[in-house]
């Protein structure tokens, strides 16, 4: 249709470039202009060029909303990628949803894919993944007793449900769960109840922005000692920026090979995919590659590699391709999507990741 009508393919993207979440936006609005460039430079999709038609919506859902409608009705794109925040992808997959346009979104949160939508797909892992990737860790060290400080966000209120609701199969005892509003400049009262909480052997944060950076440094200006976990919402060396090395020091949090693509082994199937995205981004951007422009650069992986093998750039052949996707390496995993499962990754795409001396380690 788009196609045929434009010899190009159309395809649209709504992302947080600017606003409270434009530190994911802002890589994931520059990795779709980088890998379109280059593909087309390559001679795009089946010999046809890929047009990018792509908006900012400053992370207001109702932006994306009206941003999605103006993709489809307007631009007549075949797909979209977007959704820097649950707030926004929610408000986007529900017209790519009554429009029949395949949408993949960046989005954390499960009810982005629970339950499966039929045209709705998404790239980072759950927020339920992150919970028993953490909770895996703990296990192994010894921890049953913890203390829980969650954003009220979208993603920490999310978050902080999942955490809840997978304890049980860990053995997890929450002694104290705290909350802070995304706003807040300050967490030491909540961080003073968790520290003098009876029992509390490890701290626990789901929560992505600002907020984990400013509950990072307050931790270590109150000297709380204990073990502490972030989230895969705030995998990134702009985290690591934010809440000062010192503080982030020997913090763990569930993230990506992206982040260690330089410590990945050669026979790793990620490896050679991950460097070359790396390489090309930083020399590009002259910035550090994080999480959030690996999880762009997988969604239009995933679309490509369905218009390559529809031979089609039909919106319902890109998603029947899609949901046969099987073993496609990308920088946050190695995805394969059925009818039953539209996010297509398990928790081996997960490393625990450990910040030591500034930067990114596979905890021990």
């Amino acid at each position: 249709m788009a196609g045929a009508a434009h010899a190009e393919i159309r395809i649209g993207a709504s992302v947080s470039a600017t606003g409270p979440a434009a530190f994911l936006g802002d890589p994931e609005f520059k990795t779709l202009e980088m890998l379109v460039a280059e593909l087309n430079e390559k001679g795009g999709i089946n010999g046809e060029q890929i047009k990018l038609i792509m908006y900012d919506d400053g992370g207001d859902a109702n932006k994306a909303r009206t941003f999605a409608t103006r993709l489809i009705e307007d631009d007549e794109v075949v797909a979209i990628i977007g959704g820097t925040t649950t707030g926004t992808s929610m408000s986007i997959l529900s017209v790519a949803e009554d429009a029949e346009i395949p949408f993949i979104a960046l989005a954390g949160a499960i009810e982005i894919i629970q339950p499966v939508r039929p045209y709705t797909f998404k790239t980072p892992h759950t927020d339920r993944m992150a919970c028993q990737k953490i909770y895996e860790d703990m296990v192994k060290r010894g921890f049953t007793k913890i203390g829980m400080i969650s954003g009220t966000d979208g993603f920490g209120a999310s978050m902080e449900a999942q955490c809840k609701n997978v304890a049980p199969d860990y053995k997890i005892d929450i002694v104290i769960d705290e909350t802070y509003d995304p706003k807040d400049a300050d967490m030491t009262a909540q961080l003073t109840k968790i520290r003098n909480a009876p029992g509390v052997q490890a701290v626990l944060n789901p929560g992505f922005g600002q907020g984990p950076s400013i509950v990072t440094r307050n931790y270590h200006q109150l000297g709380i000692e204990l073990p502490m976990y972030q989230s895969h919402g705030v995998a990134s060396s702009g985290f690591i920026k934010l809440a000062g090395e010192q503080a982030a020091e020997g913090l763990r949090l569930p993230g990506t090979a992206l982040l260690i693509a330089d410590q990945l082994d050669a026979s790793d199937p990620q490896q050679p995919l991950v460097t070359a995205y790396k390489a090309k981004f930083e020399e590009r951007y002259k910035m550090p590659v994080d999480t959030f422009g690996g999880y762009a650069h997988d969604a239009l992986l995933i679309v490509t590699d369905a218009i390559t093998r529809a031979g089609s750039a039909e919106p319902k052949e890109i998603r029947d391709a899609i949901e046969k996707t099987s073993g496609l390496a990308g920088a946050t995993g190695i995805y394969t999507f059925s009818p039953e499962d539209h996010l297509g990754l398990d928790l081996t795409a997960f490393r625990m990741l450990q910040i030591k001396d500034g930067g990114w380690t596979v905890a021990e």
